[in-house]
């Protein structure tokens, strides 16, 4: 145990081991929930040891497969998913992930893969859908001297972790900034039907819950000390396509200000991960709109500069996804971003009634698009799993707002992401109000299936696909039987039947 350490608990300063030996102790089968959300606040020990024992076990001869079940709160890092997926050490994930180990084994058939919106994780394993929670293995940024945890940079499910497991295995990591404690917002009011009762909150600001996570001690049979820094990647500057995008989408919002369907503060914002919501943050920054706030799942280096300049006053998530550059001007600004941020457990930062009450913004991406308006965001050809529903789903449903977001082309102009029919479906037109492309917006609120496919069509596809889009439309007017929703249905599913055996969905031209 260091000098400088961060276990201010007797009890728990005794059960301080190493990685290895805390390893030890997840026996395999175990359903084992771990901290962790978009690359923050994840074990960054165990799960290595834990990954070595299972290659020595798994190379002697005749040994039966040493795998565990990993439960998290989204996607984590290499450390986590990438080196336990690596060893065949994971039989099923939950409900998020983004490592390309873990996806290549789960499109594979080598790993069981249940994806599930954000909001419903705690939920089903309240209840008990999932089985019994064994482990729970959570980072934390210290241990008071009451044996309360000091929540590192994500919170996600670790309070529900914590109280679901028969054991728990503490990771305190001095790399996590000391002052992060006081940021958090943990609640202890949630309940299982029939005794749920109204959460309090009506704006991003409140706080209704606490400080610190409750852990009895005698659920404790490890503590491991790291000094481990989080995945911190690089986003990319803003290019061309993403510029577009976000300038549609912050003209849209000042004809709904002008209209008077959005005050000039605009509803509080919640943003998916990635470079075009960076560059509508950043676009954001730029332009009129003051006093914002942000209802959402992570805070990126967007809403870090949002923040910096006043242009939005209070954000509200469960964890941070910064890149290097972000991370070091957290740490650097930390004292001004203290009373600026709070992170809750993704139960609140997902919770669909807080998000019908409060009036989301929701900005999310998409892989494909059908000319109705039903969204894929999560396979790739129908069959092949990406990353996963993240939250995407709890605040399109229930947000003031849903906006889903992409490039119009991928895999330079290969596929289109406005197709007849998207190949999985995510999100029904029913929950889609807006898509926007680098091509234009479609603002589909009102409209029925056909003039939702002629808006679509018209200002979100690609030049290059637009007159096959049209053409399909209108044969299917004319010969589907039905006028409501019309499709070929021999052709609907054929721009991908193309792709997988052509690479392309255009069709070959002829010379």
């Amino acid at each position: 145990m260091s000098e400088t350490t961060r276990i201010h608990c007797p009890i728990l300063r005794q059960r301080v081991m190493t990685a290895e030996k805390a390893a030890e102790l997840i026996p395999a089968g175990a359903n084992v929930g771990m901290s962790g959300f978009t690359g923050a606040g994840y074990p960054k020990a165990v799960p290595g040891a834990l990954a070595e024992r299972i290659r020595k076990h798994n190379a002697q001869e005749g040994s039966k497969p040493f795998r565990i079940n990993v439960w998290t709160g989204a996607s984590t890092a290499p450390e986590l998913d990438g080196t336990l997926a690596e060893v065949d050490g994971i039989e099923m994930r939950l409900p998020f992930q983004s490592d390309p180990i873990c996806r290549d084994r789960i499109n594979n058939g080598k790993m069981d893969y249940v994806d599930l919106h954000l909001s419903e994780v705690s939920q089903y394993a309240w209840s008990g859908f999932l089985g019994k929670m064994n482990i729970a293995l959570i980072e934390v940024a210290g241990i008071r001297e009451d044996g309360s945890l000091i929540p590192s940079s994500s919170i996600g499910n670790n309070k529900t972790w914590i109280e679901q497991a028969d054991h728990v295995i503490i990771e305190v990591n001095a790399k996590q900034n000391a002052k992060l404690e006081g940021m958090h917002d943990i609640y202890y009011g949630t309940a299982m039907p029939p005794n749920r009762k109204p959460i309090m909150m009506t704006h991003p600001s409140d706080r209704i819950g606490e400080h610190y996570l409750r852990c009895p001690a005698e659920k404790v049979i490890a503590v491991v000390e790291t000094n481990s820094m989080d995945r911190n990647s690089a986003f990319k500057a803003p290019d061309a396509v993403s510029i577009k995008i976000a300038d549609h989408i912050l003209e849209f919002f000042q004809k709904e200000i002008d209209i008077g369907r959005l005050p000039k503060n605009l509803l509080p914002l919640q943003s998916g991960v990635g470079n075009i919501a960076n560059a509508v943050l950043e676009g954001l920054n730029a332009g009129p709109f003051k006093n914002l706030t942000a209802f959402t799942e992570v805070i990126q280096d967007g809403m870090l500069k949002m923040l910096k300049s006043g242009t939005l006053d209070v954000a509200s998530a469960t964890a941070f996804s910064l890149s290097p550059d972000g991370l070091k001007e957290f740490d650097e600004n930390i004292d001004l971003y203290r009373d600026k941020i709070i992170l809750r457990q993704q139960d609140i930062s997902n919770h669909p009634e807080l998000a019908r009450r409060m009036g989301i913004i929701a900005m999310n991406g998409l892989i494909e698009a059908d000319i109705y308006g039903n969204v894929n965001s999560t396979h790739i050809m129908g069959t092949r799993m990406m990353n996963g529903i993240g939250g995407s789903g709890d605040f399109a449903r229930n947000g003031y707002l849903s906006i889903f977001v992409t490039p119009s082309i991928a895999k330079d102009g290969a596929i289109s992401s406005i197709v007849p029919m998207v190949s999985h479906v995510d999100h029904t037109e029913h929950d889609v109000k807006i898509i926007v492309t680098e091509q234009g917006l479609a603002d589909l609120r009102g409209l029925s299936p056909r003039k939702r496919a002629i808006a679509i069509i018209n200002n979100c596809a690609h030049p290059d696909y637009r007159a096959e889009l049209m053409d399909y439309f209108e044969r299917a007017n004319q010969n589907s039987g039905s006028q409501h929703t019309p499709h070929i249905l021999g052709e609907a599913l054929s721009w991908h039947q193309r792709y997988e055996e052509t690479g392309h969905m255009k069709p070959k031209q002829s010379d």
